[in-house]
């Protein structure tokens, strides 16, 4: 009778006693037989182990993502549920800011605003500089100033470009900055616009640490031709920037066209009061001629010698038609001294009212 403790460990019955003739027969060793070296441990075990190493490199990685991105991302944060208004998506289009711009431009959510507004976001103590527009830091705002009068149109778009770019700056990284930075510095030395030198040293004197800042924005939105190399930089925020010159050229010309007017007037006044004073000096001089002349036919006339009398009339008479002819051309002349002085005072009024146009601390109550 076979042992009922054998029979229940079926992994020690030898195979060999139940085979048969022509049986193949099977050990019970190789369903005993395990791999060679150390047990192999369960997949979800190693799993658990790698996991934790493998989540780090992750972090890291997203990390190191994040940080080379994160202007992006802040970007993006920044514009989330952001619509501009419609008088800045003109102004963004109007400058041909390209998609970059435009983003850079939004971030700050830009306003254009009236004085109070204005003032509170662009504080300025001076009443002698004008600040059209600020730059508040990376996201921090643009502002830009409501400038009403007709004959400045375009300088709000000017403005706006101009704060833009003051962002754009913040981004370059420190190698780029550098390069910029010397291409900038390269041309300036190149200026001789008397206009752009003069508003350059203002800003010399007002905020020397940031010239090089300045002239990144002023070059970008003020300047018709630059080197090639700055010239392809600003194609990043500009798609046509000549679109964006017009309209500096449109709100400068009435400025330019007055100076130049007054200019051209003062010559005039100058040449025509050195005139004036010859012909009153001919005129005095003639005068007295005259008088003296007169005087003495009169004494002829008096003593009776009628033939030398009327022997020196027609010359008197031709000098007194001289002088009445000098006198009436002088005449004429001051007239239009007197013209040009009032359209030169005209244009000095209108020039001191674009000016104070543009000068958010400007009172109402300011003399012209």
């Amino acid at each position: 009778m076979p042992d009922p403790s054998r029979v229940n460990d079926s992994e020690s019955i030898d195979a060999t006693n139940q085979s048969g003739p022509g049986s193949t027969q099977i050990s019970s060793e190789a369903t005993l037989q395990e791999p060679a070296g150390a047990p192999t441990e369960p997949r979800s075990s190693l799993l658990r182990k790698l996991w934790p190493p493998v989540i780090l490199v992750l972090l890291i990685a997203a990390s190191a993502l994040l940080w080379l991105r994160q202007d992006q991302v802040l970007d993006w944060v920044r514009l989330r549920g952001y619509t501009p208004a419609a008088n800045i998506k003109e102004i963004a289009q109007q400058t041909t800011m390209t998609p970059y711009g435009q983003r850079l431009f939004y971030v700050n959510r830009p306003a254009i605003e009236d004085k109070a507004s204005f003032n509170s976001h662009c504080p300025n103590a001076s009443k002698e500089v004008a600040v059209l527009g600020c730059y508040r830091g990376d996201r921090q705002g643009i502002y830009v100033y409501n400038v009403t009068d007709a004959r400045l149109s375009g300088i709000e778009q000017v403005t706006a470009a101009h704060e833009m770019l003051h962002q754009a700056y913040d981004r370059l990284g420190a190698s780029e900055k550098n390069q910029i930075n010397a291409q900038l510095e390269a041309y300036y030395q190149t200026i001789t616009d008397t206009a752009l030198k003069e508003k350059l040293d203002a800003y010399k004197k007002i905020e020397p640490n940031d010239l090089v800042n300045e002239m990144h924005s002023i070059f970008g939105t003020e300047v018709s031709k630059l080197p090639v190399g700055l010239e392809n930089y600003y194609k990043r925020y500009f798609t046509n920037r000549q679109q964006l010159l017009a309209y500096h050229d449109q709100y400068q010309s009435a400025f330019t066209q007055r100076q130049e007017r007054i200019a051209a007037i003062d010559a005039q006044l100058v040449a025509w009061k050195k005139q004036l004073d010859a012909d009153n000096a001919t005129i005095t001089a003639s005068e007295k001629e005259i008088q003296q002349e007169r005087t003495e036919m009169d004494g002829w006339l008096h003593d009776n010698q009628i033939s030398k009398y009327n022997a020196a009339v027609p010359g008197f008479n031709a000098k007194v038609e001289s002088y009445k002819q000098l006198v009436g051309d002088t005449n004429t002349l001051i007239n239009q001294y007197n013209a040009f002085i009032d359209e030169r005072n005209t244009l000095a009024v209108q020039e001191a009212e674009l000016i104070k146009a543009q000068n958010s601390n400007a009172s109402s109550a300011d003399t012209q």
